[in-house]
């Protein structure tokens, strides 16, 4: 009995590739590589299916930077409360002989 020949899936990816950018037909490939045409074409199929995950997660976030992004953000918050408690204490800050400032 004859033994099933195992891919790998760089192998795999490579060999899609190379008819998915037309220097290569599927025919081509599949006598190169002497693989099944209904092979091949499971493979591009599950190649093209899985390719939008490839770009879902674009920005892997740093945990440094997000604490950072976190505490720049509460920086500015802080900053804002406090021109706003000055504002508020000028205006209601009275001197001793009555007078405003």
């Amino acid at each position: 009995m004859a033994t099933r020949r195992q891919f790998s899936a760089d192998f795999k990816a490579k060999v899609v590739l190379e008819v998915i950018s037309g220097r290569k037909s599927a025919a081509e490939v599949c006598r190169e590589y002497q693989l099944k045409p209904t092979m091949f074409a499971n493979w591009k199929k599950r190649f093209l299916a899985s390719a939008p995950q490839v770009f879902e997660r674009e920005h892997v976030e740093d945990p440094a930077e997000a604490r950072i992004a976190e505490l720049e953000r509460l920086v500015g918050k802080l900053t804002l409360e406090l021109d706003v408690a000055k504002k508020a204490f000028r205006l209601l800050e009275v001197r001793p002989n009555g007078n405003e400032l």
